[in-house]
């Protein structure tokens, strides 16, 4: 079963003190560009938590936000009590009749008036934390899973139109060469000169095989069943899909160059416009 690169997962915890909410996005790309936002008293948990992040999403563009709502009415910023007692001490030298409140006024302006405590990480809380994570991650591989089965059906659409505009073009095939059997025999007649009829055959033999396009349909059609394969397997496999479409599309152009029949590369055409919709589509597969 493939996954789709692209998806969404959110998950939250409520804390005694605070609100924690995990958001992951993803969408499509060559290898992992993960982006990490979480609040500095976690920054020491970030490596670990990226090798994680990479482990079971491996690939595509990934947003991963975690963010912190205090619910309480704690502040990590204090007053510094001694700090502002000495600059009210000085200001009273300064201005000895100043009021009290005046001067506690222009005090706690002063540089380093307040200061912020570094708050400590909870291990109680990481460890919820993580908890809420590993949801967050399952929640977004599901939306890729589910977004990998309408991915599926899609391809299986567009290799099922390949197959049967493949069988099409090939049942035409008869047609061709009588079709190019009897110009040749009209061009020759015209010229108004006798020929061997056996010789005329082994040309036209040869000439017809340098447009045979039954190998290009056997190496089609096993591509196109490749492609099947690999989609019901349980590795990553968007790389692959990408490489077998590659040759897909060169057994196709190959049949176009060699059809030599207007109906034939009109459904060649139609052949390489299903093929460049699953190559697009193949862009988001995991």
């Amino acid at each position: 079963m493939i996954q789709s690169m692209t998806g969404f997962g959110k998950a939250t915890l409520q804390l005694p003190n605070k609100k924690v909410t995990i958001e992951v996005k993803s969408l499509n790309s060559k290898g992992l560009d993960l982006n990490v936002r979480m609040p500095s008293v976690y920054r020491e948990m970030e490596l670990g938590l990226r090798n994680d992040i990479a482990l079971k999403l491996e690939r595509g563009k990934i947003d991963f936000s975690v963010f912190i709502e205090n619910t309480t009415e704690q502040t990590s910023n204090k007053v510094n009590v001694p700090i502002v007692k000495a600059y009210i001490a000085q200001l009273k030298e300064v201005y000895e009749d100043a009021d009290e409140t005046e001067l506690m006024k222009m005090a706690v302006r002063m540089p380093d008036a307040l200061k912020t405590e570094r708050e400590e990480i909870d291990e109680n809380d990481w460890s919820s934390i993580q908890k809420v994570i590993e949801e967050g991650l399952q929640n977004i591989k599901s939306f890729r899973i589910s977004e990998g089965v309408a991915l599926e059906k899609e391809f299986l659409h567009r290799i099922a139109n390949i197959m049967r505009l493949m069988n099409e073009t090939v049942a035409l095939d008869g047609e061709r060469i009588a079709t190019v059997k009897t110009r040749l025999k009209a061009a020759i007649d015209e010229l108004k000169v006798n020929i061997d009829d056996n010789r005329f055959e082994q040309e036209l033999i040869f000439y017809l095989e340098k447009y045979d396009i039954t190998e290009e349909k056997v190496r089609l059609e096993n591509h196109l069943n490749y492609f099947i394969e690999t989609i019901a397997g349980t590795e990553a496999n968007g790389r692959k899909l990408g490489f077998i479409t590659q040759e897909m599309g060169r057994e196709i152009n190959t049949m176009g160059s060699k059809s030599n029949h207007a109906q034939m590369q009109k459904l060649v055409v139609q052949m390489k416009d299903e093929l460049e919709k699953i190559k697009e589509q193949v862009l988001n597969v995991l």
